[in-house]
């Protein structure tokens, strides 16, 4: 923990020293690299999965956090430890379950006696949330209680505990995980809670091929640790930078429309008034852009396209609306859905 804390507080001054400097050239072309770097450090150590690391990053260079949907054994622990190394910032994992206490993840205060006037005072015990990238494994099986014990901290970027307020270090990232074949005994996250995740991200099965060279590999010497090609003040910049990507009004325009299409009171789009119960609010005009413009830096551009948009459209949306029981009852996916909504919302 002290070491994380040294680094962030670095990185901070780092961040602080320069926010006010226009980018140049020289500093634009060292993080896109950077960026390049990292991907490519993640995928020697995860086969395969180029567009879930690549959907990662994006969520980190925006600064969000990300829910993570996948059977076990597709490699989601190895994925985001993968980041931290790669990027040098601490790991704590959180493994969820029913009698998990709030306490148990933002800390508690125990009662110390000082040795020299044995006064006995109460000081504040972090839980394992202080850290910088923190994976919150199968959270539906924690009680609500437990689970909005991260809401605070995944907006705020702070704990309040006993009236007091503790900052968390920066950055902050949460990747919180769920098991989509296994729901008896959970407790399905509100929509105030999905709504802080910045992204969903589908974990499917490696090809052939991928999975014949992760099991040729794990069954001889192993997977070697990622290598750190990133450090905290850099991603801060590329946090800052993502701020300043260009997007046009159009596209801005564009954007919300699609937002707003998504809400079944006002939309025009069959399947959304068919299928949809409750659309996405503001916060996911604000996710998708963002988003996109993140993606656009990651593919080395300074402005965002349409097909960023698209391509972030999922994403950032599947999990932010909700279907309807004619929807269920039909099996129609809320990808469809969106894939839908794509299609009828044209760019002016």
């Amino acid at each position: 923990m002290q070491q994380a804390e040294i680094r962030t507080t670095e990185a901070t001054k780092a961040t602080n020293a320069t926010e006010a400097v226009d980018w140049n050239e020289n500093e634009i072309a060292d993080l896109s690299a950077k960026v390049a770097a990292l991907k490519a450090s993640m995928s020697k150590v995860i086969i395969g999965q180029s567009e879930v690391i690549e959907s990662l990053i994006i969520c980190l260079l925006g600064g969000g956090h990300a829910l993570v949907e996948g059977v076990p054994g597709l490699g989601k622990t190895l994925l985001v430890k993968s980041l931290a190394q790669a990027t040098d910032m601490q790991f704590r994992r959180v493994q969820f379950t029913p009698d998990l206490m709030p306490s148990d993840i933002v800390g508690t205060e125990i009662l110390e006696e000082d040795a020299a006037t044995g006064k006995r005072l109460f000081r504040f015990q972090p839980g394992p949330v202080f850290t910088q990238v923190l994976l919150a494994d199968e959270i539906n099986r924690a009680p609500p209680k437990t689970q909005s014990a991260l809401l605070e901290a995944m907006q705020e970027r702070s704990v309040t505990f006993a009236g007091q307020t503790h900052m968390l270090p920066r950055p902050f990232f949460v990747l919180a995980t769920q098991n989509p074949i296994e729901q008896a005994g959970t407790y399905p996250l509100p929509e105030a809670q999905l709504d802080r995740f910045l992204l969903r991200i589908d974990v499917g099965y490696p090809s052939e091929d991928e999975e014949m060279a992760m099991v040729s590999r794990t069954t001889h010497a192993g997977l070697a640790d990622a290598t750190p090609a990133m450090d905290v003040a850099s991603l801060l910049r590329l946090q800052l930078l993502v701020r300043d990507i260009e997007i046009g009004e159009h596209l801005l325009r564009h954007a919300t429309r699609l937002v707003r299409a998504t809400r079944p009171q006002e939309s025009k789009v069959a399947s959304v008034v068919k299928h949809v119960g409750w659309g996405a609010g503001p916060r996911a005009g604000q996710a998708l852009v963002l988003a996109a413009k993140a993606r656009a830096l990651m593919h080395g551009r300074l402005a965002v396209t349409r097909d960023d948009i698209d391509a972030m459209l999922l994403p950032v949306l599947a999990h932010r609306v909700l279907r309807n029981f004619e929807a269920e009852a039909d099996g129609v996916a809320i990808a469809d859905i969106l894939l839908a909504l794509r299609s009828d919302i044209r760019l002016d």
